[in-house]
């Protein structure tokens, strides 16, 4: 890792719904880390190594996809498609987060093999990036037998993931003494929510999700058959859990949890994911395009979509990365309107409902990507100055 200056920015997007866009058009990050954020006259670009000019496009964190099914490797059973990983980076994604690896093969149901693929999942990881992205792995997936032991065990190797609503119980009700379980040795749980969607597994309810209270209530617009009206009016307006919304889920049930966090100024506690690869497919383009529906549909500020495909994540997570500031990680990517579109940037181009065109993804302050060979092509690209 070097020192890497990213200038000439026509808006930076911090990430944070509080502070939304940053005055400055220029980021310095050394060692992977971010340094400084401004205007260029203000900053020290002594020993600089590599020099982005933006060339007059805007600077988003990188986006974290929350509800992603990784198995082991850049590859997807579910889907028999290899280098999805590096598919998704070109559409802007520079961390992930599996919400269980349950499309391995000959998937174990018994305590000793949930924790151990668990286990291998999140280690095997911890030693692969491919094309750099940060693949957070190893979500448990809760079964009957488990034990406050199990989960403090298998925490001390490294898993602070899980996910409930895959087991073989008789009703989700029962998954509760094991949610408390894992949350107290500080692991995240990650709710199914909505109507059932594999071969065994049940329906899960409102009702269940306020008795359960995981840390996240999973495709909360549904998995992707959606909760009725009346049960997110009270997930939104009558608890205070954190809710996901999936590509992979139902539109007319996204625009409506977002219209009642809107109106509830409780947009903290949303969050954008993709929810694949699953039954769905591979969409690389799966947060992007749901920043574009969320704007332009359901009247989010651009900046605000954003940052609940990158802040807010890190926020619940929980995580150094996801937001343009000061000492976290120096995740970005560089877009702008596409080739063709009526929009002048990015983000008028997200509340038009276009897809942004990327012209360079960096992760820990090395570039991972110029143009992306995914989204429609910039209409202004970015490019390397000469230090």
């Amino acid at each position: 890792m070097s020192k890497l200056v990213i200038t000439n920015a026509d808006a930076i997007v911090s990430g944070d719904l509080e502070r939304g866009l940053l005055d400055g058009d220029t980021i310095v990050a050394e060692q992977g880390e971010i340094t400084f954020v401004g205007r260029a006259s203000d900053a020290d670009l002594s020993g600089t190594e590599k020099i982005i000019d933006a060339r007059g496009t805007t600077v988003v964190p990188g986006l974290i996809d929350s509800h992603v099914h990784v198995v082991l490797g850049d590859y997807t059973p579910r889907q028999k498609t290899v280098d999805f990983i590096d598919s998704y980076m070109h559409g802007g994604v520079t961390s992930m987060i599996s919400a269980g690896e349950i499309h391995a093969p000959g998937r174990p149901r018994d305590v000793v093999g949930v924790k151990a693929l668990a286990v291998a999942a999140a280690k095997c990881f911890q030693n692969y990036r491919p094309s750099g992205v940060k693949v957070h792995a190893g979500a448990i997936v809760m079964e009957p037998g488990l034990t406050e032991e199990d989960f403090r065990e298998i925490s001390g190797h490294g898993v602070w993931l899980a996910k409930v609503g895959f087991g073989q119980f008789d009703s989700p009700y029962d998954y509760e003494p094991l949610v408390r379980d894992a949350q107290k040795h500080g692991i995240k749980v990650m709710a199914h929510t909505g109507g059932a969607s594999i071969p065994g597994s049940s329906p899960i309810t409102h009702q269940h999700l306020l008795k359960l209270r995981p840390d996240v209530c999973g495709h909360a617009n549904g998995g992707t058959t959606a909760l009725s009206d009346d049960g997110i009016d009270v997930l939104v307006n009558s608890s205070d859990l954190v809710l996901q919304i999936a590509q992979a889920g139902n539109l007319r049930s996204a625009l409506k949890i977002v219209q009642l966090a809107s109106d509830a100024h409780a947009l903290s506690r949303l969050l954008v994911a993709s929810d694949t690869p699953t039954g769905t497919g591979v969409i690389p383009l799966a947060i992007l395009k749901s920043m574009a529906e969320l704007s332009s549909l359901g009247g989010l500020k651009p900046q605000d979509a954003l940052a609940m495909s990158t802040g807010n994540v890190a926020n619940v997570y929980e995580l150094n990365t996801g937001k343009i500031e000061v000492g976290r990680e120096a995740d970005f990517v560089i877009m702008d309107a596409p080739y063709g579109s009526v929009a002048q940037d990015a983000l008028e181009a997200l509340s038009l409902g276009d897809i942004p065109g990327v012209s360079m993804v960096v992760i820990d302050g090395e570039i991972t990507a110029g143009r992306s060979r995914n989204t429609p092509m910039a209409a202004r690209m970015a490019g390397i100055k000469e230090s």
